[in-house]
């Protein structure tokens, strides 16, 4: 299924393990730029481009097993954007999902890519039968304004979770949000 981006001609696609495995050339290069441009999403500094394809090769299988979601945000000039939508298979927890890794290349943001990323796996939790999504993220980067702003809950920040590329603590900010009708 497309959904367009509201303020923009970005296409949102769901993609296949194939079409992953295809993809990963463009996505490696959105991790690196992220990574580069100092994004706390799970990479540092020295990691290798070999790094970035390995990790998409890893998602390419969760896509193939159905335990994850890939979504991307291209335009003509190809695919700018991505997010994932992990779906948990523990048998307590069939109504619950993970949104991770929502990525947009420097070069295209402030175009409302994050927003349909993130409509768009909220679309696909309610139609894969989950009403609870939860998430995290750099407690000072950007991401977290768009959070706030799409309606979802934040719970907390926990202090020195995770590493910026540099190395550098950071805390992560958690958030839920509640997919059941009002």
């Amino acid at each position: 299924m497309n959904v367009l981006a509201a303020t923009t001609d970005i296409a949102i696609d769901v993609l296949d393990a194939s079409a992953t495995e295809a993809a990963i050339p463009a996505l490696a290069e959105i991790l690196r730029d992220c990574v580069a441009n100092g994004a706390s999403v799970g990479f540092m500094d020295r990691n290798t481009a070999d790094d970035y394809e390995r990790f998409w090769r890893d998602v390419a299988a969760g896509v193939g097993c159905g335990q994850i979601v890939l979504f991307t945000a291209r335009h003509a000039g190809g695919i700018v954007g991505t997010a994932q939508l992990h779906l948990i298979g523990k048998p307590n927890q069939p109504h619950r999902a993970e949104i991770a890794k929502v990525l947009v290349h420097s070069r295209a943001r402030r175009q409302g890519i994050g927003e349909a990323l993130m409509r768009r796996a909220e679309l696909a939790a309610r139609e894969k039968g989950r009403d609870l999504l939860v998430l995290d993220t750099d407690e000072n980067g950007t991401a977290r304004r768009l959070y706030n702003r799409l309606g979802w809950t934040e719970v907390g920040t926990i202090p020195r979770f995770a590493l910026m590329p540099d190395g550098a603590a950071c805390g992560s900010t958690f958030f839920y949000k509640d997919l059941r009708p009002a």
